[in-house]
């Protein structure tokens, strides 16, 4: 076994659980029927934001009793440098949404540059309007921009490295069944 899929595991072990299991699920349920209330009658597309997004984004629509389309985007600002920059697509969306309502589900809200870019994208894409869904909001001041909220936020949690849920630490443990918070960080 490799050192660092040891680390890997170690982190787990040590981790903080800060939302168990049942709580994430009745988190999706409670934003499933905010977007039931609000959407049912928009003919939404619905974007699952890839890759963190993908785990919410699958329960989620569980929860959706309407006609929708659903599809998904890639999109990042990094392009294997550690600082953000312009919006690289690695995969654009394929579905139209000129006139339509647009649900942007992503797994978190952290600083929020790429989820404002992606908002951007869609407006001046010609989306009616353009709703977000994030599973977790990181409680900070450092938004994007100042005052930046989710249309629809599951949980909040503090400022910390969290995984699971779709959020990764160095691309493992999305598959953890609650949200975590690696220790010391």
């Amino acid at each position: 076994m490799s050192a660092d899929l040891e680390h890997i595991r170690q982190v787990m072990r040590e981790a903080d659980c800060l939302h168990p299991e049942a709580t994430v699920e009745a988190a999706i349920a409670r934003v499933g029927a905010q977007i039931n209330a609000d959407l049912a009658d928009r003919n939404p597309v619905v974007f699952c934001v890839m890759n963190g997004g993908l785990i919410f984004s699958g329960k989620l629509l569980t929860h959706l009793d309407f006609p929708l389309e659903a599809s998904y985007l890639h999109a990042t600002r990094y392009r294997n440098t550690t600082s953000g920059g312009d919006l690289f697509w690695k995969a654009k969306p394929e579905v139209s949404f000129i006139d339509r309502d647009v649900l942007i589900i992503d797994d978190i809200l952290d600083e929020g540059n790429t989820l404002s870019a992606i908002i951007d994208f869609c407006k001046h894409a010609g989306a009616s309007a353009v709703h977000t869904a994030v599973l977790v909001d990181k409680d900070h001041d450092r938004k994007a921009v100042p005052g930046l909220k989710a249309t629809y936020t599951g949980l909040s949690c503090e400022d910390r490295y969290v995984f699971g849920y779709g959020m990764d630490y160095k691309g493992y443990w999305r598959n953890a069944a609650g949200i975590y918070a690696v220790k010391g960080l």
